[in-house]
């Protein structure tokens, strides 16, 4: 996926109210840019950090800018990490039409944002003659706190687990369902829940793997041009 416009470099001033951050441009204004992440982001959102910013030319957004990627160390050298939530569908999408999500080939169409369960919205619901309706729910991943380790989720998520629980109804109903995690981070190599810090949604996906929902976790490409999902990573529970 390509970035509609050059992504703008700016420095971290600080986030707040989960979804606003103070953040320097490199002429040395001050602005304000939206964060599309509701999450933690446990080591990513240091004040001084070098990030990088999206500008939308829709006069009807009320912040234009838009916070996309954020340098980090993670102890080898620096790189980038997608913070952004709202890509991983779109991301998502385009591997599924390119093929690149092996477990996932063969079907004829995929529908986004379908209802089903109780009060929530499938990421995909994939279709094709003869076989099962496949339930996907995406979750991006940008939490790294050991070496080649990526993590989900770096913050409590009721809703996640709820999500889990609706999979498994899936199953029970003949459906196939699948919680895709995508890491938005290139030097993962592993992917496990931080149990630690939600220890209900751990609960919960031990649970609905033991009903029949596959888990599969693909990593992502990252430069200030493009994010691209490139090839899966084991899962370590």
């Amino acid at each position: 996926m390509q970035f509609p416009t050059p992504l703008i470099p700016a420095t971290l001033v600080r986030r707040y109210k989960r979804f606003l951050a103070d953040v320097m441009l490199p002429s040395g204004e001050t602005i304000t840019a939206h964060i599309a992440n509701p999450g933690a982001m446990l080591g990513l959102a240091m004040p001084g950090a070098r990030i990088w910013l999206s500008k939308s030319d829709n006069p009807a957004r009320k912040l234009a800018h838009s916070w996309e990627l954020v340098e980090v160390d993670f102890g080898a050298s620096l790189e980038l990490v997608g913070v952004n939530t709202a890509r991983p569908n779109a991301l998502i999408a385009e591997a599924l039409a390119a093929g690149t999500i092996a477990e996932l080939a063969g079907y004829a169409s995929a529908r986004r944002e379908v209802k089903y369960g109780r009060r929530s919205r499938v990421d995909f619901l994939l279709e094709a003659p003869g076989r099962p309706p496949c339930y996907v729910e995406v979750k991006n991943v940008h939490l790294m706190r050991a070496p080649g380790l990526a993590e989900f989720p770096d913050s409590v998520t009721a809703r996640g687990a709820r999500h889990l629980d609706e999979l498994a109804d899936v199953v029970a109903a003949g459906g196939r369902a699948v919680m895709l995690f995508l890491i938005q981070i290139c030097s993962a190599k592993r992917f496990a829940l931080a149990r630690d810090i939600d220890p209900a949604y751990g609960v919960a996906f031990d649970r609905a793997r033991a009903h029949g929902v596959e888990a599969i976790a693909y990593r992502c490409s990252i430069t200030s041009a493009a994010l691209t999902v490139t090839e899966p990573v084991p899962i370590v529970v």
